[in-house]
């Protein structure tokens, strides 16, 4: 059964009011966790809340993302480059986004779209537990009767305990660039664009929940109870690493890889197509997208957002439901499409290793990139022959909508479809998964368990961070997150060894008030292994990298209508209380678009090799560790060795973990840090820190 979660705040008390058992004696202990456990909970309320919103988006539910906020909600649009407009309380706020995205209709529109991304949190709880604030990124692909838009911006927001239900007391959105699909888009107000305020510096940025003071409210929670609510939270952050290990997997057509991620009995169901059944069929199905592997101008990228996750009571069942965005093409064929997917799927846990056990998907869009989605619309075929599904979709109209996993987290209420929408997804594929009985954990292994747990929101948290103080060119910022004996790596040059060094190359002057454009920095998608103890971790994020300007730009412009891409291969550590960066390597640019009006990536070129290569040296601050010292693991790439290769050449891709399932390793592996290899004195166990368990170990519970 799907589970309703709801959270109560720090200072209350859970309705579990079963007895401690005898060996749990120490009630302040006690108390001290249910407090700790409370604080995790709320700041996965705030996300689950933000991402529920954009879920709801996708099917024109503006209602349901009204009834997200609190009576006296608002949401705020602009007050910084054009006068605010404000909505107050649940319908009015309902009214305004679907009058601005959604045509005016409640529910989907079959011949529209209103997909928002909104990714990328920095969420901080109060003191007090009560309340919280969180930037995120947002970026939204819209447009009925024929016209298709795009827009962005970021969302700084403040959430609210009421009724021990977390829900949204001000959304306030500042919108940064929009623009018609046929001509690209531009900064808004086609000016400078101002620095969104923060709500969170250096440290805060690494703490998203506040150091505990006094003592701690007593708690009618038993230990079991607290454990078992602990393993959820750890259950659900090795379901989010699986679920983007399967994109990253995609991307690069790793068939493999993707099998070993289900079980014997798994299955995959595209909407409006048909149901694959065992890894055979699995296999069958990823190769109507081709053979394994890319060639020259092939683009497959996968990109999971807006993620949330249920764990079964019992916790050997699980479901994670979200959104895809696809950038495809052939280059060398001057193809390209986008294409927006549904999913929703459900995992097991077999002998404590999670496995994709229903991989569930529903397209709601798929376009020619050189019309958009006001204008063309591709249905792809129902594969035939060898590659035909074990079994047909039933007869379908509309557009499919995935069931949703939990019900709205404010009013408890079940999600319905409306408009152009039918249910899709709303019963298991497969059989029941039994529930397994936790053994008993003394509170010390409760604690350490949830101090992993919380990890996991430190470091999504810092690496945002990092993005956003990037965007907004703040040295200060994203050097200041670094830890102190961490290093960097700058972008086609090297690595810089300490956070002061890495001040030192970046800090000149003070931080211009306005930007001609942004180079966004989105680190989304992770896969993450954290420590035995909870205090490092290593972490793979995908940059997913939206650019605006005062115009659309030209080609080679660094500022325009464009998107890029990299991957972030990072290392985190708990330093004094606050998470921060150990180690920031970046594998950049996967993608290197022509201009939006030619096409983006559907046109590019390889670069003319009568050209001279740049020279990347850090000029008057050279790098502590050049990328050409780092032999075969730089190759290929701007700065390092051998030939440079430059989209549409398929660059390599690196891998840090092995496959979370089966321990597959990858070709190109670097199981240590990056500069590990000539500087070996920058290993975390070197400095007292543990090296994090590989994707496998890290996949199994406890």
């Amino acid at each position: 059964m799907r589970r309703v979660i709801r959270m109560i705040g720090a200072a209350s008390a859970l309705a579990l009011a079963a007895p401690s058992p005898a060996w749990a004696k120490d009630d302040s202990a006690l108390d001290s966790l249910a407090r700790s456990v409370s604080q995790t909970e709320s700041v996965r309320a705030v996300k689950t809340l933000q991402r529920s919103y954009a879920q709801y988006a996708q099917f024109g539910l503006w209602e349901q993302i009204g009834a997200l906020f609190a009576a006296d909600g608002s949401f705020v649009f602009d007050g910084q480059i054009t006068p605010a407009q404000t909505a107050r309380g649940p319908h009015a706020i309902a009214a305004f986004l679907r009058s601005r995205y959604g045509g005016g209709r409640e529910g989907a529109d079959a011949a529209g779209l209103s997909t928002m991304a909104i990714e990328n949190p920095v969420v901080n709880l109060s003191a007090d537990g009560t309340s919280a604030k969180a930037r995120w990124d947002v970026l939204v692909f819209h447009g009925h009767d024929g016209q298709a838009r795009i827009e962005g911006g970021v969302f700084e927001n403040e959430y609210v305990l009421d009724g021990g239900v977390w829900k949204i007391e001000v959304a306030h959105y500042y919108p940064q660039y929009d623009g018609a699909y046929e001509t690209g888009w531009t900064n808004w107000g086609g000016g400078a664009l101002p620095i969104v305020p923060f709500h969170f510096d250096v440290d805060g940025a690494g703490t998203p929940i506040p150091a505990a003071t006094g003592s701690a409210p007593a708690t009618g929670a038993s230990l079991a109870s607290l454990q078992a609510r602990i393993d959820e939270l750890t259950d659900e952050d090795r379901i989010r690493s699986l679920q983007s290990a399967y994109g990253f997997y995609q991307d690069r057509k790793m068939w493999d890889d993707v099998v070993d991620l289900f079980p014997e009995g798994g299955v995959v169901e595209i909407g409006g197509q048909g149901v694959w059944k065992g890894k055979a069929g699995v296999r069958r199905w990823l190769e109507t997208m081709g053979g394994p592997g890319l060639s020259h101008g092939q683009l497959n990228d996968q990109v999971q957002l807006d993620t949330t996750v249920t764990v079964a009571p019992g916790g050997s069942e699980a479901w994670a439901r979200g959104i895809e965005l696809g950038m495809l093409g052939d280059a060398d064929r001057e193809k390209g499409w986008w294409q927006v997917t549904a999913f929703a799927n459900r995992y097991v846990k077999e002998h404590g290793v999670w496995k994709l056990r229903e991989l569930r998907r529903f397209p709601v869009m798929k376009t020619d990139i050189f019309q958009g989605w006001g204008k063309s619309r591709i249905v792809d075929p129902v594969p035939v022959g060898g590659s035909a599904p074990d079994v047909p979709a039933p007869a379908a109209g509309g557009t499919l909508m995935p069931a949703f996993i939990a019900p709205n987290p404010v009013t408890g209420a079940r999600i319905a479809p409306e408009g152009d929408a039918r249910l899709a997804a709303a019963t298991a594929l497969t059989g029941p998964i039994a529930a397994v009985a936790p053994r008993p954990a003394a509170i010390g292994e409760a604690k350490r368990r949830l101090a992993r747990a919380a990890a996991w929101d430190g470091i999504e948290n810092v690496s945002a961070a990092y993005g956003y103080f990037l965007d907004d060119s703040m040295p200060r910022g994203f050097g200041g997150v670094i830890a102190t004996k961490g290093f960097k790596m700058s972008p086609f040059s090297g690595f810089y060894i300490t956070r002061d060094r890495v001040l030192s190359a970046r800090v000149s002057g003070e931080v211009p008030a306005t930007r001609p454009g942004i180079s966004y920095h989105w680190l989304v998608q992770p896969v993450v292994q954290i420590s035995d103890d909870g205090r490092s971790a290593k972490g793979r994020f995908r940059l997913f990298q939206p650019r605006t300007g005062k115009d659309v730009g030209k080609a080679g412009a660094f500022y325009g209508a464009s998107f890029w891409g990299g991957m972030y291969h990072d290392r985190y550590v708990l330093e004094d209380g606050v998470w921060r960066i150990w180690e920031l390597t970046l594998d950049e640019p996967y993608i290197t678009p022509v201009a939006w009006g030619d096409g983006l990536w559907a046109k590019a070129r390889d670069p003319d090799p009568s050209l001279p290569r740049r020279s990347f040296t850090g000029g008057n601050f050279p790098p502590d560790v050049p990328l050409t010292a780092l032999g075969k693991r730089e190759e290929g790439f701007a700065g390092g060795t051998g030939t440079p290769l430059q989209w549409p050449s398929i660059m390599p891709m690196w891998f840090g973990y092995t496959n979370p399932v089966s321990g597959r390793v990858p070709t190109l592996y670097q199981p240590g840090c990056v500069p590990c290899a000539v500087r070996p004195e920058l290993d975390l166990e070197a400095n007292g820190y543990q090296e994090p368990p590989d994707a496998p170990a890290a996949n199994t519970a406890p």
